[in-house]
């Protein structure tokens, strides 16, 4: 088994309060889950308004499979019109590591 995951550290655009960066965040997180079948959560920036972290996370029986989802995250959340990809973090190991 192999387990990959990855951060996206992302600017919003327009958002004024934590109830716009909610508004902003919902439809992305829920459509990241919807193309990817991975899990999905907002996971660090959560008291600032304009930035956010994501992560996306998943299992997977080869690393190819495992990359290939996290790539398809990573393109979902560039092409989003109303925030910016600032940088991506990822990781990969086999289940039996230590």
């Amino acid at each position: 088994m192999w387990i990959g995951w990855a951060e996206f550290d992302l600017l919003l655009g327009d958002v004024h309060s934590l109830k716009a960066k909610r508004a902003v965040l919902r439809p992305l997180l829920a459509g990241l889950r919807r193309e990817t079948e991975a899990s999905v959560a907002e996971v660090g920036a959560h008291d600032l308004h304009r930035r956010a972290v994501v992560g996306v996370a998943v299992v997977a029986a080869s690393a190819g499979w495992v990359g290939d989802v996290l790539d398809r995250a990573e393109r979902l959340a560039a092409e989003q019109p109303h925030l910016v990809l600032l940088s991506v973090r990822r990781r990969l190991r086999r289940s039996e590591d230590d």
